[in-house]
């Protein structure tokens, strides 16, 4: 029982002194980001660069960036990975990428990367949060 309440006190003790709630939207706006204020530089680097190169290559393969206005459970559930990207989704509005009609086969791989990249910068915000609040330890 004993060496439950020690282990509670030292993850209590990792816990970060920055606000939860700051890691975890820093981390959905921009990739990594999270971890990088946790100084979890390594983890942070990785995934900013994972995040950002599937975007990028789904950009690339044409891959297509959903809209919040449609009635279809897929589109919807499409956006909501997509909006994961946090401002990569925000830059890819602004710039009317990926807003053309899908023109060539590759152009499904790009979509998919691109929803992809938004649900894993999703999961490594909530892992950079879980970090902060000393639910994870490192």
């Amino acid at each position: 029982m004993t060496s439950n309440v020690q282990a509670t006190a030292r993850t209590a003790q990792k816990a970060s002194t920055m606000p939860a709630t700051l890691v975890l939207i820093a981390g959905w706006l921009i990739p990594g980001a999270g971890h990088f204020l946790l100084r979890k530089w390594i983890r942070g680097s990785l995934l900013f660069v994972s995040i950002v190169a599937m975007f990028i290559l789904g950009i690339a393969l044409k891959g297509k960036v959903y809209s919040p206005n449609t009635s279809e459970l897929l589109d919807m559930l499409n956006f909501a990975g997509d909006l994961g990207n946090g401002l990569l989704y925000g830059l890819a509005r602004l710039f009317d990428l990926g807003q053309g009609s899908v023109q060539i086969a590759v152009a499904d791989y790009g979509t998919k990367f691109i929803v992809v990249a938004g649900l894993l910068n999703i999961i490594s915000a909530v892992d950079a949060h879980s970090l902060a609040t000393g639910r994870k330890a490192s």
